[in-house]
């Protein structure tokens, strides 16, 4: 059994599972789990509701200025076993999955200013270890001396599906091909935007998911963690 609380950084592209395995981690070892992107989500929901984003694109420079605005906490909802995100004040756990919102959180992801802020608050929640935390950067950026880092990977198709069953079961109006080409173009914005792109860490551990299933990956994480020296 682990001796102490330590820090598992969780990395990869969108659809691997990272906040499927996380959360199931987090259970199991009794830890703080946090979803980085879901802040990103509810910064980008913020900016589609308030007309930062409109027909003419992204209006960067008006987010900005509204950031001192926006308010993001997560409350434990005792029947899902972990924190749903709160933006100034109402659960939006649901809405930031929407294929508007996914389509937007990369460039939104993007800026700097953003960045900041969002850092320094994942941080501040990880300051006491004993904590899950998957994104983009988190290996990286946000907790570069993480005890142990993961970067989950999965083949494009199967990716794909996962968040099709995902959206359609939703309700969502969408088909494989255009979530598909939305995990592309998420893939290449954050593994090229010049503020904390998307990599591999050499201290991270790579994970193929595309044939294991949930229970696998924290049965050979758990491994892991307890046969570190």
């Amino acid at each position: 059994m682990i001796k102490k609380n330590i820090t598992i950084a969780i990395d990869g592209y969108s659809s691997t599972g990272k906040s499927t395995l996380a959360k199931a981690l987090a259970k199991s070892l009794g830890y703080l789990y946090v979803d980085s992107g879901a802040m990103y989500r509810a910064i980008t929901l913020y900016a589609l509701d308030n007309g930062i984003i409109d027909d003419k694109g992204l209006n960067a420079r008006l987010l900005i200025d509204h950031l001192p605005k926006i308010h993001l906490n997560f409350v434990m909802n005792p029947e899902c076993g972990f924190g749903e995100i709160f933006l100034n004040g109402k659960n939006v756990e649901a809405s930031i999955r929407q294929m508007t919102v996914s389509q937007w959180v990369s460039p939104v992801a993007a800026i700097s200013e953003v960045r900041r802020i969002m850092v320094s608050l994942q941080q501040a929640m990880g300051r006491s270890k004993g904590v899950v935390m998957d994104g983009r950067d988190i290996g990286s950026v946000v907790f570069p001396s993480a005890e142990i880092k993961l970067f989950l990977t999965a083949s494009d198709d199967i990716r794909a599906m996962r968040r099709y069953n995902e959206l359609s079961g939703n309700g969502a109006d969408v088909t494989i091909q255009s979530v598909k080409e939305n995990l592309m173009a998420r893939d290449q914005q954050d593994a090229s935007r010049s503020d904390s792109p998307l990599i591999q860490t050499e201290d991270a551990i790579a994970i193929d998911n595309s044939k294991l299933s949930i229970q696998d990956q924290v049965d050979q994480i758990l491994t892991l963690i307890n046969n570190r020296d």
